[in-house]
């Protein structure tokens, strides 16, 4: 290790003893994640994680921004690694291309544009207005939008671009998922309250301004810089792809592990069955039987 350098090692390794998540200090001040909001926008429950003040200007305890980064990191692997999924939600201007970005390159579901309300704890409504998406997909592609009138056919399609512009990011998500990821938490309080209510758990980036009250695993940093934010969300969809990457190699392990086994069990031999010893003494039995129950019969056929 360099001396006069700082190394975090998100403690996260593969099968292979490999490190899945390791960011160095310098990267964390070059990419300006110790950089808050002004004095005046202050949440008091940031206190424990603000360093210092500089010009009217909070300055974020990089401590607590590596420990956070390590607890979120161990997390998604762990969700990754038993088949869940992560929805990142980010919808601020800075945040929205880096997180598309991010999102389809770890294949996670992502919302980007805006939050609708209820779309998780009402879930099956907007399972059913991406199946309308799909009807009108199929009216275009099959032709048959044609035959309606063009007032229509314009309506059709300014139903169509709205619901992909919300929408188009959890077409793939069929179920709840297992951890939500935000950048900025005050401006995704809806979707925050929502993840709360369900019990579902969340990793945010959280700048002095926020409330880290209603997130399980805060990172403190910097949530309008371009830079900081890719930074953070690389590190925390790697750990989700590895955690993932093991669960998959484990679900193909099982079934060759299941084929081994059954081969390596001995046969049992066949055992044949005896004939039944007893067979002869129960003849004899019921030959003896009958003429005790014929006996009152016969007695009945002499008196008369």
């Amino acid at each position: 290790m360099p001396p006069g350098r700082f190394y975090l090692a998100a403690a996260l390794f593969s099968q292979g003893g490999e490190i899945l998540a390791i960011v160095t200090l310098r990267e964390l001040l070059d990419a300006g994640v110790h950089y808050g909001h002004r004095t005046s926008r202050r949440n008091p429950k940031m206190d424990r994680y603000i360093f210092a003040k500089r010009n009217a200007i909070h300055i974020v305890d990089l401590r607590e921004t590596i420990r956070g980064l390590i607890k979120a990191t161990r997390f998604l692997h762990r969700i990754a690694e038993d088949g869940q999924t992560a929805l990142l939600v980010g919808t601020k201007r800075q945040a929205a291309p880096v997180l598309q970005e991010c999102a389809e390159r770890s294949q996670l579901p992502y919302v980007n544009n805006r939050w609708l309300g209820g779309t998780l704890t009402n879930f099956r409504t907007i399972r059913s207005r991406l199946g309308r998406l799909e009807e009108l997909e199929a009216l275009e592609d099959t032709g048959e939008i044609a035959n309606y009138s063009k007032k229509m056919i314009a309506t059709l399609q300014r139903e169509k671009r709205k619901i992909k512009a919300n929408l188009e990011g959890i077409r793939k998500m069929s179920r709840l998922p297992g951890a939500l990821i935000v950048i900025d938490p005050r401006r995704e309080k809806i979707a925050v309250y929502e993840a709360y209510k369900l019990g579902i758990p969340i990793v945010a980036l959280t700048d002095t301004d926020a409330d880290p009250s209603l997130v399980d695993i805060p990172i403190p940093g910097n949530d309008d810089a371009i830079r900081c934010i890719q930074l953070v969300l690389d590190k925390l969809t790697n750990a989700f792809v590895a955690g993932r990457a093991s669960y998959m190699s484990g679900a193909d392990a099982k079934p060759d592990a299941d084929a081994m086994a059954a081969a390596a069990q001995p046969a049992r031999p066949a055992v044949a069955v005896p004939e039944k010893a007893h067979a002869p003494a129960q003849a004899a039995d019921a030959q003896q039987a009958e003429p005790e129950q014929g006996g009152p019969a016969d007695q009945a056929t002499t008196e008369a």
